[in-house]
């Protein structure tokens, strides 16, 4: 198997166990009185279990991004950034001269 697949295996069965997690701490603390909406209802079992699917795939992917955004090589190159540049062009200011066309005050 791929490195790349078997990491993203990896981090989905993470995500998806943090899902697991965040739901059951969401339901154990009774949070926006979450406990009482899945267990007094008849879709109530539907609505966790969509709770948990949801939030497995949002921390999955989140996971995922985390693990190949730490993957970046940073080289050897300590500078810190790009080389320095030389300027293109000299600014130097350049007055234009107006004419007033407006009417006169009184």
């Amino acid at each position: 198997m791929p490195k790349l697949v078997r990491l993203y295996i990896r981090q989905t069965v993470v995500g998806f166990a943090l899902s697991a997690g965040f739901v059951s701490m969401l339901l154990w603390f009774n949070v926006a009185n979450l406990w009482h909406l899945v267990s007094g209802s008849t879709a109530g079992h539907m609505a966790g279990f969509l709770l948990f699917m949801f939030n497995g795939i949002v921390f999955s992917g989140v996971q995922f991004g985390i693990s190949v955004m730490r993957m970046a090589d940073h080289g050897d190159d300590t500078s810190g950034g790009k080389p320095r540049r030389m300027p293109v062009l000299n600014e130097v200011p350049i007055p234009v001269p107006v004419q007033d066309e407006a009417a006169p005050r009184r």
